[in-house]
């Protein structure tokens, strides 16, 4: 048997070891970013509706930091836009915090403490970076907002995806 097979037969447990890990890594970014993208889509819906706006316009809206104003003359096709941004942004923080995690195992030791408080820190990032930088328009500042977006990124962004790292950073037994 030459070197480079023996190498071979050495490094295949390994290499599907490394397979396995890195499919169950990407497996659980996704289970994450969707139930926080479900979650935070629907806490706004549900916000958004109460104070009269739909869904197809919150999404338009959403859309909207791209496109500007034009966002809201597109229908569903920029509603669905959006959506497909909003979602971007979910898988970005379940990422975000899935590989933060692999570096600091505190967060996946306290899933209630660091899913909080990641959540404000998505919601200090969205807020403070990105819709400013954004085509949006700026809102004028209500404490009653600022309070119920909090509370969401909180409730419905960070403890999801921490307790879904959590859980899928577990040894099965």
């Amino acid at each position: 048997m030459s070197n480079l097979q023996q190498t071979a037969i050495r490094i295949a447990p390994m290499a599907k070891e490394h397979a396995g890990k890195k499919s169950q890594v990407i497996a659980t970014i996704f289970w994450a970013g969707l139930v926080c993208g479900i979650l935070d889509i629907t806490a706004a819906f549900v916000t958004w509706t109460l104070r009269g706006v739909s869904p197809l316009r919150l999404l338009q809206a959403i859309a909207s930091g791209l496109l500007g104003v034009a966002a809201y003359h597109g229908g569903w096709a920029t509603a669905t836009l959006g959506a497909a941004c909003h979602f971007f942004i979910a898988f970005s923080a379940a990422t975000v915090f899935s590989i933060a995690s692999r570096k600091l195992p505190f967060l996946t030791r306290r899933p209630i403490l660091s899913g909080s408080s990641f959540g404000i820190a998505v919601y200090m990032v969205m807020y403070w970076i990105v819709m400013p930088l954004s085509r949006l328009q700026p809102m004028p500042f209500s404490l009653s907002r600022t309070a119920i977006a909090i509370l969401t990124h909180m409730f419905c962004v960070g403890l999801p995806i921490s307790l879904i790292v959590r859980r899928c950073s577990e040894p099965s037994v």
